[in-house]
């Protein structure tokens, strides 16, 4: 009998985002996967990483993001529910 009982998230954030946006989990993401995840121009992105708001990795190719990476901008980005309201 195979066990039912599901497996924890990994991201819980980026995995909640990527699901309201219908988009997959992949291994790694390009500039124009973060801006359609965010709904940003690509410019946007840049300029996020350029101040160092968001991780860039240098991987061959181009400019990637690390699921890890985009998870700890999601965790950065909570307000206090005292702000919420």
């Amino acid at each position: 009998m195979p066990n039912d009982v599901p497996k924890p998230a990994k991201y819980p954030l980026l995995e909640t985002v990527l699901a309201y946006r219908a988009l997959p989990m992949k291994g790694s993401f390009c500039v124009q996967d973060v801006a359609d995840l965010f709904g940003v121009t690509t410019r946007t992105i840049q300029t996020r990483v350029k101040r160092g708001g968001l991780t860039s990795r240098d991987l061959p190719g181009r400019s990637k993001f690390l699921a890890i990476d985009l998870e700890q901008l999601l965790q950065g980005c909570s307000k206090p529910a005292s702000e919420v309201a």
